[in-house]
């Protein structure tokens, strides 16, 4: 996925550095908390969004360092999930159970079409309603990047979308611990509870890590099960995409087709090859820890990125339309995700 060729590589050491800057400032912070106060209440993860974006409202990434955040938020993110797949064995999958995992496919299912139908309520264009929806109830920033050549989506559209999905998906991760907390959640349905509504892989990591490692591998499994549905999606869409060409519905343009990589991203495949060598003990266990620790330095170092990626400002440019349809769609993905944890009866 990745190789690196010079000078292209060089290319990313500027933004690489302000990232570990800001990597190391949230670590620093954290330790600080554990000096004063006797634990960590924010951990790093979080830490490294909240400074990240802190910086970015006053000040902005030159172009010579976009490279460099733009691979930390994304390649780096990437490769810590596959990592985390050595820290699942299949054992855990299983203990999942089918209702939950049918669960968390009818919950994608049904954001899908009540995001849509609140977008086209408040008279959002169809494309930019299709675009919130898919990112509201699969994976955020990813699913809306991989859905818009699919419906030959407008890049002002495409834009504007992840504009929101992440300011508003850093604001999930700060404030899910909290509903957690008032709702006297266990770490298992926590973690469930996360796994349906953060938007992005990494993301889970920062909102579970700090409550424990059992919210963290229930999250990560059940948001897995959410990504893994983008391929269904994505093959639905250009089905349907075709039909409204052929219909003269749609923008006349040439047809596009869904390649390999949006059906299926290489990330969750390598995951998933992490949890097969797990289950079948290739990985030796004195390599584990490493693995995880490996994965927990390059989750910092992509959240610190998001954060120097996100700019809250983009959001009052964007419309209180959009900004209406992303938020309500976010809390009937919530409600959706409530129902079906109590409908299970989870630990």
């Amino acid at each position: 996925m990745i190789p690196l060729r010079l000078p292209g590589a060089l290319s990313l050491i500027p933004g690489l550095i302000a990232c570990v800057a800001v990597a190391l400032a949230a670590v620093a912070v954290q330790a600080l908390e554990l000096g004063l106060l006797g634990r960590s209440w924010i951990d790093a993860i979080v830490l490294a969004i909240l400074i990240g974006a802190a910086i970015r409202s006053v000040w902005t990434p030159s172009a010579a360092l976009r490279p460099g955040i733009e691979f930390s938020a994304r390649t780096l993110l990437e490769i810590a999930v596959v990592l985390l797949g050595a820290s699942v064995s299949a054992a855990t999958v299983m203990a999942i159970g089918p209702g939950l995992l049918l669960g968390t496919a009818v919950v994608v299912v049904l954001a899908l079409a009540i995001s849509y139908g609140i977008g086209r309520l408040l008279r959002l264009p169809h494309r930019m309603a299709v675009l919130i929806a898919c990112g509201n109830a699969i994976c955020g920033n990813s699913a809306i990047a991989a859905v818009a050549p699919v419906i030959d989506a407008e890049a002002e559209d495409v834009s504007a979308a992840i504009a929101f999905t992440a300011v508003l998906g850093v604001a999930v991760v700060l404030l899910l611990p909290l509903l957690g907390a008032a709702l006297q959640m266990t770490d298992v349905r926590y973690g469930v509870l996360a796994g349906l509504t953060v938007y992005a892989v990494p993301q889970v990591l920062a909102a579970t890590v700090p409550v424990g490692a059992v919210a963290n591998q229930a999250g990560t499994l059940i948001k897995l099960v959410r990504v893994l549905m983008l391929g269904p999606v994505c093959l639905g869409l250009a089905i349907l995409t075709a039909f409204r060409r052929r219909e003269g519905e749609a923008v006349a343009g040439p047809a596009r087709g869904v390649s390999i990589h949006h059906l299926i991203p290489w990330f969750i495949i390598g995951f998933l090859l992490m949890l097969v060598a797990r289950s079948l003990d290739l990985i030796p266990a004195a390599v584990l820890p490493v693995l995880a620790q490996t994965a927990t330095v390059l989750t910092v170092l992509s959240m610190a990125a998001l954060g120097l990626s996100t700019d809250a400002r983009a959001v009052a440019r964007s419309g209180l339309r959009i900004a209406s349809v992303v938020v309500l769609s976010l809390l009937a993905l919530i409600g959706l995700a409530l129902a079906l944890i109590y409908l299970l009866a989870l630990i």
